[in-house]
């Protein structure tokens, strides 16, 4: 990250600069480091920049003129979800900054960071990456500025943008720059034609168009159709190319790519990276201090909850990585000195989805559903219990290893399809609190939000309380709620509300919906219909906001008149 570190390694100069606006923590759950440490790792001489004066193409110019491109990426978020809240106020943090502090990455970092890149350097190809771009890779709504926007790639003037997770990706992109070839028909990428490639274009029965942008901006029920249409096409065996007409210019986005073999996971995942952030920093990054004793072990959801744009990053294929992987990363842990002999979580999007997939791969082939999970478990989805069982058993066994938790959070409705996993989880796994995420309690909000059963939470309440009476352990369930998704009315919340009431729960985790571009949730914000085309209310105002968020953080009491902790 310094001319210092180049020249210790006797580089005279840098084929690939890696452009970040989170600061730079050497762990692969930071993605733009893993980026740079798979390009390193093929024999690439990678410099990453992290959070640059974005308003000085010179900070851009540590090590030189690149040989080969620039990887360009907001971080780990969505810039404008990690700099202002749901409120469209500034955050006072910074969870991915030195110290926390605010305000060190832009407003649309990927876009800003991109015309950086080509001020500092022009004629050098910029690759797009990471979340950000990932869900706002077509027209999109964006919340934060209430208004419809073009694909990032679009705004950015990129070469190029890579949606999902891009290790092969970028590996194959940086592969044909290096040759010298052109990056037409890469799997998971974007490319934004030019005028006269757009008129020669030659649909195909491979090919379908989308709404275009300005359609998307004149005609607001063209979203849902777009979100629809993207969703039935994100499956990598079966989905097809898609276009769409931006400023009378075509905007081509490829198939998704197949995701990756668990010896690839095991392999990106088992990279030279130190654990800890750069040696530059005199601050910590509190991101780094919720993870450093952590291991990611599964990738992908299968889930496809109507306000989450995971799966539209990771996709719902599940990789998971093996035990003896897992096994490697953990003693390696071990040896840091920060450790204390605690891994504060074995997971990935849930705390209880290691180890899962198909009965038969090849029926995924075909398949065209949004989720694995809603309405109900597809048939050939396998939601296995031993191979997470007898990882847990496995790692705990490792010298140096006192504690082994799962804090990724648990899907309710595959935690009660899978009785023993629960069990064991509850009774040895739990660091005094666990996290779950019933997300509501009234069944047509969960029908809305393609979440499971209204019942799920209770149910799986009862297991939580019962092995809590069988082991005499005093632990807590942190249950997560939504405020004002859309369809959402006062009603419904009274449903939650009545229930945590109930119980006398005070909440810890109350997230009102942010409307994240790309989503259905989105979608049906914007519109304020089902996918269906059935009209639903939205609360779109703050004031209108405020009524169904406070009613969860209202604090209720005791009839003795004391209030619980929070997150009983």
């Amino acid at each position: 990250m310094t001319r210092e570190e180049m020249v210790a390694r006797h580089w005279d100069a840098i084929d690939i600069l890696i452009v970040t606006g989170d600061a730079y923590v050497d762990h692969p759950t930071f993605g733009p480091v893993v980026i740079a440490r798979v390009l390193m790792d093929a024999g690439y001489r990678v410099g990453l920049i992290a959070q640059p004066d974005w308003r000085d193409p010179e900070s851009l110019k540590v090590f030189g003129r690149p040989l080969l491109g620039a990887g360009v990426s907001s971080g780990n978020m969505d810039s404008m979800v990690k700099l202002y809240t749901v409120g469209r106020r500034l955050r006072k943090e910074d969870m991915y900054s030195p110290g926390g502090r605010p305000g060190l990455c832009p407003p649309h970092a990927s876009v800003v960071y991109s015309q950086l890149v080509r001020q500092a350097f022009p004629g050098l190809p910029v690759i797009l990456g990471g979340m950000e771009v990932s869900l706002r890779r077509v027209a999109h709504y964006d919340y934060w500025q209430d208004k419809i926007r073009p694909s990032m790639l679009v705004d950015s003037k990129a070469d190029l943008l890579c949606f999902g997770m891009g290790e092969l990706t970028m590996l194959e992109i940086f592969e044909r720059l290096r040759q010298g070839r052109g990056l037409e028909g890469i799997r998971g990428t974007c490319r934004y034609l030019g005028g006269k490639e757009s008129a020669a274009f030659v649909m195909d029965e491979n090919c379908l168009e989308l709404p275009s942008y300005e359609e998307v901006c004149s005609d607001k029920m063209a979203l849902m159709r777009q979100t629809k249409i993207i969703e039935t096409e994100m499956n990598p065996w079966n989905g097809r190319r898609l276009i769409q007409w931006t400023n009378k210019r075509i905007l081509l986005v490829e198939p998704s790519r197949p995701a990756m073999t668990s010896e690839q996971f095991d392999h990106f995942s088992e990279l030279p990276y130190t654990g800890v952030q750069h040696w530059s920093y005199t601050e910590k990054i509190p991101a780094w201090e919720v993870i450093k004793d952590s291991i990611t072990v599964v990738r992908g959801c299968p889930g496809g909850c109507a306000f989450c744009g995971l799966v539209s990053h990771q996709s719902r294929n599940l990789v998971s990585r093996t035990p003896a992987s897992v096994v490697r990363s953990i003693k390696r842990l071990a040896t840091q000195p920060y450790f204390h002999g605690t891994i504060s979580d074995l997971g990935g999007a849930a705390g209880n989805i290691y180890g899962h997939g198909p009965h038969n791969p090849e029926l995924c082939k075909k398949c065209k559903r949004v989720s694995c999970l809603f309405p109900s478990f597809c048939p050939n989805y396998d939601p296995k219990e031993k191979p997470l069982m007898q990882l847990l058993d496995q790692v705990k066994d490792i010298p140096g290893v006192n504690h082994v938790y799962i804090n990724s959070g648990v899907r309710l409705d595959l935690a009660l399809a899978q009785p023993h996993q629960t069990e064991k989880i509850l009774r040895d796994h739990v660091p005094g609190q666990l996290s779950v995420a019933p997300e509501h309690l009234d069944g047509e909000v969960l029908r809305l939000m393609r979440k499971g059963k209204p019942d799920e939470f209770e149910k799986f309440k009862e297991i939580f309380d019962w092995v809590n009476r069988q082991t005499g352990k005093r632990q807590f369930m942190v249950p997560y709620f939504i405020s004002n998704f859309p369809g959402c009315t006062a009603k419904h919340m009274r449903v939650v509300d009545d229930y945590l009431q109930r119980y006398h729960w005070n909440p810890q985790q109350v997230q009102d919906f942010i409307p994240l571009s790309m989503t259905m949730g989105c979608a049906m914000y914007y519109c304020g219909v089902t996918p269906e085309g059935k009209p639903i209310d939205v609360n779109k105002g703050l004031a209108e906001r405020r009524d169904q968020r406070d009613m969860l953080r209202r604090d209720r009491v005791h009839p003795g008149g004391h209030s619980r902790p929070k997150g009983h």
